[in-house]
């Protein structure tokens, strides 16, 4: 009896790598095997940047927040701690959005920070 193979299987498989890489250059995007290493190469890839987009902007909030905080007289360390002195909760992102959008607002966070600054 012959081996049996299943052609329309592993054409379909290499299809669907193809299909992913639509839009790479050069051989990447249609030969199989270098297309499969070039689709594990960007899924690395995505997989460590979803990450690494959570620390860019955290580091963008601070350092907005940092410049803010400087124009009032006081840097971002010693206004995080009179914050935090003060139990005020707000995250990174609102303060940042706040120092741009709202100044008198956040005067008025930084003015309860200095407050409770020992």
């Amino acid at each position: 009896m012959p081996r049996a193979v299943n052609s329309a299987r592993r054409k379909e498989r290499r299809k669907a790598i193809t299909r992913q890489t639509k839009g790479y250059w050069g051989r990447r995007k249609n030969l199989h095997r270098t297309a499969k290493d070039a689709l594990a190469k960007a899924y690395s890839y995505a997989y460590r940047d979803r990450k690494a987009r959570k620390r860019d902007f955290r580091r963008l909030w601070v350092t907005r927040i940092s410049a803010a905080c400087r124009n009032e007289g006081i840097t971002y360390s010693r206004f995080v701690q009179g914050l935090r002195n003060a139990q005020v909760q707000v995250n990174r992102k609102a303060i940042s959005n706040m120092a741009i959008e709202d100044p008198e607002a956040f005067r008025a966070l930084v003015d309860e920070a200095k407050r409770n600054l020992g």
